[in-house]
């Protein structure tokens, strides 16, 4: 065993030494809470919203000083991300209004802010996305993969989303890195726009589709490879393979065959359209 116990040793000192993965996900709780989470009656109060990120501010030099080979730029990326945070906060608001006008079952923005898993893993991607730009990718994936413990939501932080983005239900969704999304695209449960290739050769490509404006994909619908542009002001339907291009205005959907049962027997099972 000692032999084991080296061989452990001589692998980490070859990795970079990186903090406890909760730090990172207690600093996303807290980011959370204080851009949309009114809690207490005094949060409103502007000095303590400055303190807050006073702290938050503190705790994020702290996880980029950890994460970053270049530790001497962390009060750069610090100041950058915080920067950047005023138009994430109007882009993530935009999101939940979205999502709220879409779904009937949401009965307020609270609700939304406050409960719907989309909501958060937007969010997150939104945060993660900035991070990533700024060429932290290890933290900006440690963002992203929280958010997909939480919902079962994957967005990878390279994927490039628009305005008014919405997720209904969300579970098993699953976006790759390289893909593209335009303005005001909604997206149901266990839709998957990946790649058509894993080869690790085709990394530096665009491996995913391109949704353009205004589309909607319902559920389980698997939209793959790089060259797959769904136009805009389209309907993917439901449980839909797709590998081409679609036009826009395009409607997009599985044929259903009835048929109804009498007294004769039935030679093949029979099929329903729900």
């Amino acid at each position: 065993m000692n032999s084991f116990y080296q061989e452990i040793a001589n692998n980490h000192q070859s990795l970079l030494i990186l903090p406890q993965k909760k730090v990172i996900h207690q600093f996303i709780e807290d980011l959370f809470s204080v851009l949309f989470s009114n809690t207490s009656k005094r949060f409103g109060d502007l000095s303590i919203i400055k303190n807050k990120f006073e702290v938050l501010e503190k705790q994020f030099n702290e996880i980029v000083i950890d994460y970053s080979s270049r530790k001497d730029d962390s009060f750069e990326e610090t100041k950058l991300f915080f920067e950047a945070l005023p138009n994430l906060y109007k882009k993530t608001l935009n999101d939940a209004e979205t999502i709220f006008a879409k779904d009937p079952a949401a009965k307020s923005i609270e609700e939304v802010l406050y409960a719907y898993p989309g909501f958060f893993a937007i969010a997150v991607y939104r945060f993660s996305h900035q991070i990533w730009n700024q060429e932290l990718k290890l933290l900006a994936r440690t963002f992203s993969e929280y958010a997909h413990i939480k919902t079962s939501i994957e967005i990878h932080p390279g994927a490039q989303i628009g305005n008014d983005f919405a997720i209904d239900h969300g579970t098993g969704i699953v976006i790759g890195e390289t893909t593209i999304i335009g303005d005001n695209v909604q997206i149901y449960q266990g839709v998957t726009l990946g790649a058509l290739s894993v080869k690790k050769e085709e990394a530096f490509i665009k491996r995913h589709p391109t949704i353009e404006n205004n589309v909607i994909i319902y559920s389980n619908s698997t939209i793959l490879g790089g060259h797959t542009v769904v136009g805009r002001d389209s309907i993917i339907g439901g449980n839909v393979w797709l590998t081409y291009s679609v036009p826009s205005n395009s409607v997009v959907y599985h044929k259903n065959e009835i048929k109804v049962k009498d007294n004769n027997p039935f030679p093949e099972p029979i099929f329903y359209s729900i």
